[in-house]
């Protein structure tokens, strides 16, 4: 597709075939008839998009899930196999502290080295930008002529973004890394997000082996769990902007799956104490 016209607009390009046709849009009149919307009036319409590059909120999604489902198919697997409510508190404990740890430490290392190498091919970007500006030049108008876009316009375009240094890293970052410089995500934040979460969702399924034990204490983890799992399924579609049931049901089915299966695994294996 061949561009109409391109102005800059901070880093990117934004072409006025594509304002032309948001501001087409029809829309509706006090008359009640259907007009179409001026260009003054599309801010009524501007949106913007949440930051997701951050680790943080990742990782406390995950987080919770995780944890929820861990320890109560552990706690429950545990449990098929009737020890005693000592034993199934020690293990539901156990796991609680042994996956907020691993998680945490996973998620760290995990973003930690990700960070680290996203680091160094911005200092190869900001290094070839200082010393073969020409070349990173070349390499923006080909990415915009590779997208459709009149080649001495792209050149136009390349330029204006050249004169900047750090626009020029911001847009040879976005174009060629798919990355934007200043959020490339805190690891100690994942970390610690990843831990927390991962401990409530692990807490919710042991909570009724703290006060209660036997069968009464099996039923509880059981409810509460699947309360929980709902729960964390809705929280899951308030953040993805999906249907709130299905993803509230499809958490239950995940976690229903894996503690029946444990349990029954724990029910067959039982223990034995020499």
């Amino acid at each position: 597709m061949t561009a109409v016209g391109w102005r800059p607009v901070g880093w990117r390009a934004v072409s006025t075939a594509d304002r032309a046709s948001v501001a087409l849009r029809p829309t509706r009149a006090r008359s009640g008839r259907r007009r179409h919307a001026l260009p003054g009036e599309l801010h009524t319409r501007d949106h913007h998009h949440r930051s997701l590059q951050g680790g943080g909120a990742r990782a406390a999604v995950f987080g919770v899930s995780d944890g929820l489902v861990t320890n109560v198919s552990l706690i429950l697997g545990m449990a098929g196999a009737h020890p005693g409510g000592s034993v199934v508190r020690l293990a539901g404990l156990a796991g609680l502290i042994a996956g907020a740890f691993s998680m945490a430490a996973g998620e760290y290392v995990s973003m930690r080295a990700q960070t680290e190498l996203l680091e160094r091919e911005l200092a190869l970007e900001r290094h070839e930008i200082r010393h073969r500006p020409e070349g990173e030049r070349r390499e923006l108008v080909k990415i915009y002529t590779d997208r459709g876009i009149d080649a001495a316009l792209a050149g136009r375009i390349a330029d204006e973004v050249m004169r900047d240094p750090e626009l020029a890293l911001e847009t040879h970052a976005r174009e060629e890394l798919g990355i934007t410089p200043g959020a490339l995500g805190s690891p100690v934040q994942a970390a610690v997000s990843s831990f927390l979460t991962f401990a409530l969702g692990a807490l919710v399924p042991l909570v009724p082996w703290l006060v209660a034990s036997g069968l009464a204490a099996e039923v509880a983890s059981v409810v509460v769990g699947g309360v929980a799992a709902l729960g964390v399924g809705m929280a899951l579609a308030v953040f993805t902007q999906r249907s709130w049931w299905w993803s509230a049901v499809r958490q239950l089915l995940i976690s229903a799956v894996a503690a029946a299966v444990t349990f029954g695994i724990g029910h067959v294996v039982g223990v034995s104490v020499h």
